[in-house]
């Protein structure tokens, strides 16, 4: 077949100027793997009647693109306009500044990850996460996992498997990509008991499904919905105590990982009041409300605790390093919850006051002759999702959408969100004033 003939080696192919760059990046060897798997690709779309390239020198550019694109590539920088602040598909939370230098500082070298310096002998690498988590919650002690479907997993299989965890039927919750309770509890090797009706669940229905085998009562927040109307639920106070009374304890997961109260987030649960309420392990996320890196946190009675470290899971669910540095940087920040609220990134999006989010937005439709319409930005991450932020946008005409897939794929991507015909670049979501003459720059490059 004449098309295969034209088909250029391996070595002509990492001898064009062309693939010059993808050498320096990824090395000969790493090079030369990629063109292979490129020239077998075109090979098998020309066999299958791909259109053959006019001569040997197009086949070469049409393989080194190949190659390119076969190359992973690198996460990529997104300034994010789409109102919602903290944005699973975006990466949750941005750091604050205190917990990339940690992550930074910890990278570049050596750490006392799981050494204790003062005795030189092995130590945890709980105990860089362990005291803060208590002190901040008002726990016995703390902990942290990589995730918190992790911490929840554990939990389960460390204080109850093979035996029955008490759940309200409102609470059935299923968690992001289509993951669910009862699925969570089943691999941890605990049997579920549902109790009350999804809209009402009364204190009597958890007193009378507890027996013998009765392991835990897991109370989970809905984070991601809301039963509203002829409703009830049964208060982590009056849980706690119905499990004393019956040697019971009582789980509650909060979900999005508020410390501690705050006006700005009205009726979301948080760490402090949990524990203060009596529940005897709370479960919370490092990565939404909390700000930092992806973590799953769990504080409680310092015996339970200790035996949900102690299991074998706790290993394969650990901390890593970089992560437990940026989740010990941001918990510190959070000692001072007022500092916490300008210094941590999702905090301060949360608050700023809407006459700041305003003036971007009017400087933003200045520069790119757009129109500043009032927007709703949501927090994201499960946290109120009935709540709408106060926020302005900036509104551009996008009739086919080309606009905003210019913005999405070019450099940096921007993301914003279309409705009716018209891109909104929503302000409450930029991180910082400069990235107002960014996005204006970059709008203006794709007209």
């Amino acid at each position: 077949m004449e098309a295969l003939r034209q088909l250029p080696s391996v070595e002509h192919v990492l001898h064009d100027a062309a693939c010059a760059a993808l050498i320096d990046e990824l090395g000969q060897a790493g090079a030369a793997d990629l063109v292979r798997r490129a020239l077998d690709a075109r090979r098998a779309a020309l066999l299958d009647g791909a259109d053959a390239a006019a001569d040997r020198e197009a086949e070469t550019a049409i393989v080194v693109a190949t190659a390119r694109a076969l190359d992973a590539q690198p996460l990529r920088t997104v300034i994010n306009a789409t109102g919602v602040i903290v944005h699973t598909n975006l990466g949750r939370s941005p750091l604050a500044p205190e917990a990339v230098e940690a992550i930074t500082t910890s990278a570049g070298g050596y750490a006392d990850l799981e050494l204790d310096l003062a005795t030189g002998q092995r130590g945890s690498r709980q105990s860089h996460l362990g005291p803060l988590i208590a002190r901040l919650t008002g726990a016995e002690s703390g902990m942290a996992v990589n995730n918190a479907a992790g911490a929840l997993v554990l939990t389960l299989a460390a204080l109850a498997r093979g035996r029955e965890v008490i759940v309200s039927r409102g609470q059935m919750i299923e968690i992001g990509d289509g993951f669910r309770l009862p699925t969570i509890m089943e691999q941890a090797g605990a049997r579920l008991v549902e109790v009350g009706a999804t809209n009402r669940t009364r204190l009597d229905d958890y007193a009378a499904a507890i027996g013998p085998d009765t392991a835990l009562i897991l109370r989970a927040h809905p984070s991601n919905f809301r039963v509203v109307g002829f409703t009830e639920e049964v208060a982590t106070a009056d849980l706690a105590r119905l499990g004393r009374e019956h040697g019971v304890p009582v789980v509650d997961d909060i979900g999005s990982g508020l410390l501690s109260p705050d006006p700005d987030l009205p009726g979301e649960p948080d760490a402090r009041g949990s524990v203060g309420d009596g529940a005897d392990v709370v479960l919370f996320s490092g990565d939404k409300l909390l700000g930092g890196p992806q973590a799953g946190l769990i504080a409680g009675r310092a015996d339970l605790v200790h035996t949900i470290g102690r299991h074998p899971l706790a290993r394969a669910l650990r901390i890593d390093r970089l992560s437990l540095a940026a989740l010990q940087a941001t918990l510190r920040l959070h000692g001072d919850p007022a500092r916490a609220r300008t210094a941590v990134p999702v905090r301060r999006l949360i608050s700023m006051p809407l006459a700041d989010v305003r003036r971007r937005a009017e400087e933003l439709a200045a520069a790119t002759g757009g129109e500043v319409v009032e927007s709703a930005a949501r927090i994201g991450g499960g946290a109120l999702p009935t709540i709408d932020l106060p926020s302005a946008a900036c509104a551009l005409p996008d009739q086919d959408g080309a606009l905003h897939e210019a913005l999405r794929t070019g450099t940096p991507a921007i993301l914003g969100r279309l409705e009716d015909g018209q891109l909104l670049l929503d302000c409450r979501t930029l991180l910082a004033d400069a990235d107002v003459a960014t996005v204006a720059a970059r709008v203006n490059a794709c007209r």
